[in-house]
């Protein structure tokens, strides 16, 4: 499957953004999605994913984001959606988004990754 993530820019610190995440060449509901961002310099850190648990899904996000962002996905358009609010500039990252497969553990698919710069 191939990942195609858009949606970063520049934002004042307090703003939001809208990070989207669109599969091709896969069964995108078969595919549990998150969310990543890495600094130059850091490890590559876990933000949000929606993944399926039995009969329905479920969030989970870093404690760094929660309250703050909200993840979506829109399997009729194979798409994910990160909505970022009240971003502060420790939020500034490349974002990537990222598949795997439903009751695993590894991301296998990644996304070619798209900046976000906030500034204070």
């Amino acid at each position: 499957v191939q990942l195609q993530a858009s949606g970063g820019g520049m934002v004042l610190a307090g703003g939001s953004l809208r990070l989207s995440c669109t599969a091709s060449g896969g069964t995108f509901y078969s595919y549990d999605m998150g969310w990543f961002r890495q600094t130059p310099g850091k490890e590559r850190e876990f933000v949000s994913a929606v993944m399926w648990n039995f009969d329905k899904y479920v969030d989970k996000y870093s404690d760094s984001v929660k309250g703050r962002f909200t993840i979506s996905r829109d399997d009729g358009k194979s798409t994910v959606f990160l909505q970022m609010n009240s971003l502060k500039p420790d939020d500034t990252a490349v974002y990537y988004c990222a598949a795997k497969y439903r009751y695993t553990e590894r991301y296998l698919y990644w996304g070619q990754g798209t900046l976000v710069t906030v500034s204070s």
